[in-house]
């Protein structure tokens, strides 16, 4: 019995200990098991909370504690497994009782020294404990300053396109704000910062998968519904308008779907990494010919009619769309326009656009604002 639990207890410790540094030290987009079953439990706990409500402000301060609840408990799990194992080895190596070897690992584990033993064969087992425990809660706190960090970045971005393409941001809107206010000469500027931060999306989000359910402070943003907004408005561009879409806009696609597809494989997400320009899409012709109309109606200058501009925005949009609606599904986002269905009950929430007046005619909105309202 006591060769067995040692045998079990190494085990344990190894399984733990390659957790931890798959989760926390190795950059390279690996996942645990521990954190991946986490990950499905307590999703589907805050689910089963916000039920089948029809309110996604519920669903979204439920969904918020996804993340702590599993940080959390990771570092309980880790804790945990290394107790166990270090209780079994200690059994194993002495002549101890099970219930004194429990005693023994902990006092060692959490550096609380109450159990003490002056057994050469135990001491380095106490000494590997005792070092244990510190170490791998260091290591999740070092952990977090990272995780924040990537998150600061994401949000600041997330934020300052609220103004540009609306809450929930949406592809079209981004275009048709830009053209009522004169600025679309502007966008390669916006192109340029998300695909910087695509890239930045795509390097943290897959190396550190946690950060994919951190979500928004406000409800109805979403990092995947912004990067998909500005995708669709690069796409949408450079589809209706190629002679004058700025060269930024093939940059962030690119660099968009690469990002994406980096955070799909560190999620286990099949897609197809060569589709064909004329692969059948999810998001409908006639949502998009109501995009292009709520974009011209806005004062956008359209060289291609909606007919000629599709095959173009499709063939873009393939190497995209799978991808982005299924990672909306699994990270439960915001059911903007043009983002996919989800589990629960979700009707498409259109961007909320208030009221945009001019001091001489207060009462008179812009031409185009009220195209889809």
């Amino acid at each position: 019995m006591r060769t067995v639990a040692g045998v079990l207890g190494v085990a344990l410790l190894l399984t733990t200990v390659a957790s931890v540094l798959r989760t926390l030290v190795l950059p390279r987009g690996l996942t645990s098991r521990l954190v991946s079953s986490l990950w499905w439990f307590w999703r589907a706990i805050l689910r089963a909370l916000a039920g089948r409500s029809h309110s996604y402000e519920l669903r979204d301060r439920l969904l918020a504690w996804h993340a702590p609840f599993v940080l959390v408990t990771t570092l309980l799990g880790w804790l945990a497994g290394m107790f166990a194992g270090y209780a079994l080895l200690t059994y194993a190596t002495s002549h101890l009782p099970l219930r004194a070897s429990l005693r023994e690992a902990g006092s060692s584990l959490f550096t609380l020294g109450f159990a003490s033993t002056d057994r050469l064969n135990l001491t380095a087992i106490d000494f590997a404990a005792a070092a244990s425990g510190p170490l791998v809660i260091a290591l999740q706190i070092s952990y977090l300053p990272t995780l924040y960090a990537a998150y600061n970045r994401r949000e600041t971005e997330v934020t300052l396109l609220q103004s540009r393409a609306g809450e929930p941001a949406w592809g079209p809107e981004l275009l048709a704000r830009q053209a009522l206010v004169g600025t679309v000469g502007a966008l390669g500027e916006v192109y340029g910062g998300w695909e910087r931060l695509a890239a930045d999306i795509g390097e943290s989000h897959a190396n550190y998968p946690i950060l994919l359910t951190f979500r928004s402070p406000q409800p109805y943003r979403s990092w995947l519904v912004g990067l998909l907004t500005v995708m669709d408005g690069a796409a949408m561009h450079l589809a209706l308008a190629p002679n004058s879409a700025p060269p930024q806009a093939r940059l962030v696609l690119r660099a968009g779907f690469t990002a994406l597809r980096d955070i799909a494989r560190a999620a286990r997400i099949p897609f197809d990494p060569d589709p064909y320009p004329d692969a059948r899409l999810q998001l409908a012709y006639e949502d998009f010919s109501a995009g292009v109309k709520r974009a011209v109606e806005a004062g956008f200058t359209a060289e291609r009619s909606v007919e000629d501009a599709w095959p173009h925005f499709r063939g873009w949009r393939v190497n995209y769309e799978s991808i982005a609606y299924e990672l909306a599904r699994r990270i439960d986002a915001v059911p903007a326009l043009w983002s996919g269905p989800r589990d629960w009950p979700a009707d498409e929430i259109g961007t909320r656009r208030p009221p945009h007046r001019r001091p001489d005619a207060p009462d008179v909105a812009y031409p185009g604002d009220a195209a889809l309202d």
